[in-house]
């Protein structure tokens, strides 16, 4: 698709379809699925994510439909418990994630982000005294108790986040709702984030694997989407749950309109205005030609950062090293200095340590203040029953 403004947006589209045991072949301009039962058209342009789970077989003019229409599409495990792989988003422009990926690796920028997440889960903007230890602690403080509240309201017996990966048969039914429920929201987060040209790689508050920024998302939404839906399907047990927190998880991501607050809620986070999104869309413009390379980087193109400007500066200062002369073979030696460096050398710390140590900046440790959040699990492995979504 050669101009980007047609492009379906993430809040006009469904949530998101799971598919196993089928094979997914384009229809017309869409894609269709066929199984014993017969084939069934599905409206690409209207879908948000599709998820393969086993015994699917997908073709290649079904991914380009899929593409085409911006639709993401994800490889997963059985009632997808398990994330292998996804496609690429819709957005040609790097311009998202470079912002991402400034905001990240700068301390104090990055400090920022994680205190809009945390107001945007709690309501109210952290205390400028508060560290990031104190909003974790009040964050795991907020999740038990919305799992108190909900297994008083369901009667559902709470006992804690616990399941055992290798085996998933062996925890409780509300234990494996949730698990179901969150990897739906995970999907649905995953295919936001690439559709606006962001990676789900560059975490805030999570950090270090490549879903990172998924799950920082994904949080924001678990007390008032997927938890509710987990303990209610969990009270009912039903005989297939894994298929009824999915369906239920449509209905829920609907009601609440999730696919339309997804996407302003990642630009408030990373404090990008309308003006700024308009603008990236509109570095590509729909008559440019999408094979073209892009301009060469200087550093007058990062103008509008200061920091970035100072530190050209600084580097254009530094004066070019001289090529050194190539000596002569024929001429004798010349006598050099005498060798000075054993009474330089140990009176070089004493002299110098006292005045760098202050300006050195404290390491920022890998985990510590942005290790991962209470709300994140992993996901279970898949059951042994095999059921089309």
């Amino acid at each position: 698709m050669d101009d980007l403004h047609l492009l379906p947006k993430v809040r006009d589209a469904l949530s998101y379809l799971y598919v196993e045991h089928a094979r997914i072949d384009r229809h017309e301009k869409s894609i269709a699925i066929h199984d014993p039962q017969g084939h069934t058209p599905v409206p690409a342009a209207s879908l948000c994510v599709l998820m393969l789970g086993p015994g699917t077989s997908v073709t290649h003019a079904a991914i380009q439909a899929l593409a085409d229409n911006n639709c993401l599409v994800v490889w997963c495990g059985e009632e997808n418990v398990r994330f292998y792989a996804s496609g690429t988003g819709g957005t040609r422009s790097a311009a998202p994630l470079l912002h991402q990926a400034r905001l990240a690796s700068h301390f104090a920028r990055r400090m920022q982000v994680v205190r809009r997440m945390y107001a945007m889960r709690f309501g109210e903007t952290p205390a400028p005294g508060d560290t990031v230890e104190l909003w974790r602690g009040r964050e795991g403080v907020r999740m038990r108790e919305a799992y108190a509240r909900l297994s008083k309201e369901t009667g559902v017996p709470w006992q804690g986040r616990r399941y055992d990966r290798g085996d998933w048969g062996s925890a409780d039914p509300v234990n494996r709702a949730l698990s179901c429920a969150n990897s739906c929201l995970y999907g649905l987060c995953h295919a936001a984030i690439l559709a606006t040209g962001y990676s789900p790689g560059i975490g805030f508050i999570h950090t270090g694997k490549q879903l990172s920024f998924v799950y920082d998302i994904a949080d924001l939404y678990k007390v008032e989407v997927t938890l509710p839906v987990a303990f209610r399907i969990g009270a009912e047990d039903p005989p297939n749950l894994e298929r009824a927190v999915r369906l239920a998880c449509r209905d829920r991501f609907r009601e609440s309109k999730l696919l339309s607050r997804i996407v302003p809620d990642i630009q408030k986070a990373l404090a990008v205005t309308p003006e700024e999104s308009a603008a990236w869309l509109e570095e590509f413009a729909p008559n440019s030609d999408p094979a073209l390379p892009t301009d060469l980087w200087s550093p007058e193109s990062e103008a509008g950062a200061t920091e970035g400007a100072e530190e050209a500066a600084e580097v254009s200062a530094v004066p070019a090293a001289v090529p050194a002369a190539v000596p002569d073979s024929s001429a004798p030696p010349a006598a050099g200095p005498p060798n000075i460096a054993p009474n330089i050398a140990p009176n070089i710390a004493p002299n110098i340590a006292p005045n760098i140590a202050p300006n050195i900046a404290p390491e920022r440790p890998d985990v510590g203040p942005f290790g991962p959040d209470p709300g994140c699990e992993e996901p279970p492995p898949p059951s042994p029953r095999f059921r089309r979504g």
